[in-house]
C-alpha cells in the first residue's frame, strides 16, 4: 500500500513541477496568468464509510487554478498596444468565435482591422449619436480614407472698432484703395470641395454717429453690398439686432458649390480708439489625412485627421464573468467561456467591476519569477522524499523476503 501512496505523491508532486516550468516558461508572454496546482488528500470508502482507524490512501491533484491577479503594465508607445488597469477581457473574434484575453498586443491588417498576432479581430460598441450602441459589439475597423470637406457656413468675429474713428476721405468704398476704409480683418474660409479661400470684412465709419459699414471680399472679389453696424452710446451693438450679418452668396471658381456664409457680429463692441480683433472662429474645414488614433481611459476610439477633425470609431467592450477561474485555456493568452465560467457579461471600461483602458500599454505576465523558484523547491523535496519512501519501503520488503523460515 505504501507504494501506491508514495507513488501518488510522486504524481501531485510531478504534477507541480510541471505547473511552475509553464509558469517560468511563460514569464515574459504579454497577458499570461500563472497557475496554481491545488491538492487533496484520498481515502478508501465503502458503503459503510471511513473507518476511525482508516490510513490515507495518497494524494492527488484536485485542480490547476488560474490566478487572474493584476499583471505590470508595461508603456510601449504603440497606440493601439491596450492593458486593462483593473478587472475584465478584451473579446476577440476569429470568424465570429469570440474568445478573450487580457493580452493587448493590437495592430491594424491589411484591411484596417485592429487584430492582434493571431489575426483576432478587437471587438467594440459601434458609435451611435451621442453615445455607442452597447446592446451588440461589431469588429473595430480604421479607415484609411481621407476625411471629407465641410464648407463653411458661419464666421463669427470678437472685435472692437474704434470709438473715436473719423469718416474716410474717400467716399465710395475699394478694397484697393486705403482711404475708402477705417479698418479690415481676414478669415480663411473652405469651399464645398475643400479649398481654402480668403475672406476680408472692411469696416468704414459713416456720418451717422455709431454707425459703420461693413464689406465682404472673398479672395479679392467683392461679394454683397454693403452692410451696416449700429452701436449704442454705451457702445454695444443695436444693429443688427442678433449680430448676423449675410453678405450673399460667393460661387468659386474651384468648381464647388456657392458659399453661403452667416458673419456674426454680436461680440463686436464700440469701444475706445484702436481697433482690435480678439478671435475670428468659422466652422469649414479642408480635406485630411488620418494623423493617428487616440483611445482614452474609457476605451473610446478616436481616428483624428491633419484637418483638426476627430471621428469616433468605436469603444472598446470589456467583458467579465461570474466565475473567471472557470474559463477553459485556449492557449495565445486567450480563454474562452464554459458552463462553469458563466455568460460573458459585457460593459464599457471603469463601470460595473470593469477597469480602466490603457493605450500605449501592455499588461506583462503575472508569474513572479521568485515564487516560482520557491514553489519549485518545494515540489522538488517533495518528489524527493516521496522517491526515499519507496526506496525505504523496497528496503523493508527486501528484509522481510530474506527473513529465513524456522525449521
Amino acid at each position: 500500500m505504501s507504494f501506491g501512496i508514495a507513488l501518488s505523491g510522486i504524481d501531485a508532486a510531478q504534477a507541480g513541477l510541471n505547473v511552475v516550468s509553464n509558469n517560468i516558461a511563460n514569464a515574459n508572454t504579454t497577458g499570461f496568468k500563472q497557475s496554481v496546482t491545488e491538492y487533496s488528500d484520498l481515502y478508501a470508502g465503502s458503503q459503510n464509510g471511513i473507518a476511525a482507524d482508516a490510513i490515507g490512501n495518497g494524494v492527488q491533484v484536485a485542480a490547476v487554478q488560474q490566478d487572474f491577479s493584476q499583471g505590470s503594465i508595461e508603456t510601449t508607445g504603440n497606440n493601439l498596444n491596450l492593458a486593462i488597469s483593473g478587472g475584465g477581457f478584451f473579446a476577440v473574434s476569429s470568424g465570429g468565435a469570440l474568445s478573450y484575453t487580457r493580452s493587448g498586443d493590437f495592430s491594424t491588417n491589411s484591411d484596417g482591422l485592429v487584430v492582434n498576432p493571431q489575426g483576432q479581430v478587437l471587438q467594440v460598441y459601434a458609435p451611435t449619436t451621442g453615445g455607442f450602441n452597447t446592446s451588440s459589439t461589431t469588429n473595430l475597423q480604421i479607415s484609411a480614407g481621407d476625411s471629407a470637406p465641410v464648407a463653411t457656413q458661419n464666421v463669427d468675429f470678437t472685435l472692437d472698432l474704434p470709438a473715436n474713428a473719423t469718416v474716410p476721405t474717400t467716399a465710395v468704398f475699394s478694397p484697393t484703395d486705403a482711404n475708402s476704409y477705417n479698418n479690415s480683418t481676414t478669415a480663411t474660409v473652405y469651399d464645398s470641395l475643400g479649398a481654402a479661400h480668403t475672406a476680408t470684412v472692411f469696416f468704414a465709419k459713416t456720418a451717422t454717429a455709431n454707425q459703420w459699414n461693413a464689406y465682404l471680399t472673398v479672395d479679392g472679389q467683392a461679394v454683397g453690398a454693403a452692410q451696416p453696424l449700429t452701436f449704442s452710446s454705451s457702445g454695444a451693438m443695436t444693429t443688427p439686432a442678433n449680430g448676423d450679418i449675410s453678405f450673399g452668396p460667393y460661387t468659386p471658381t474651384t468648381g464647388a458649390g456657392p458659399l453661403a456664409m452667416n458673419f456674426n457680429f454680436s461680440k463686436t463692441t464700440q469701444f475706445g480708439d484702436a481697433f482690435a480683433v480678439s478671435s475670428i472662429q468659422q466652422d469649414g474645414f479642408t480635406t485630411g489625412t488620418l494623423s493617428g488614433v487616440n483611445i482614452d481611459t474609457a476605451g473610446i476610439v478616436e481616428a483624428q485627421y491633419t484637418n483638426g477633425q476627430s471621428v469616433q470609431l468605436g469603444q472598446v467592450a470589456l467583458a467579465k464573468f461570474a466565475n473567471a477561474e472557470g474559463l477553459a485555456q485556449l492557449g495565445n493568452s486567450d480563454w474562452e467561456q464554459t458552463a462553469a465560467s458563466g455568460q460573458a457579461l459585457y460593459g464599457q471600461a471603469g463601470t460595473a467591476g470593469l477597469g480602466q483602458v490603457e493605450s500605449g500599454s501592455v499588461e506583462e505576465s503575472n508569474v513572479d519569477v521568485t515564487a516560482q523558484l520557491v514553489n519549485m523547491i518545494q515540489a522538488q523535496r517533495a518528489f524527493q522524499a516521496n522517491a526515499q519512501m519507496i526506496s525505504t519501503q523496497n528496503q523493508i520488503t527486501q528484509t522481510v523476503i530474506q527473513i529465513p523460515t524456522q525449521a
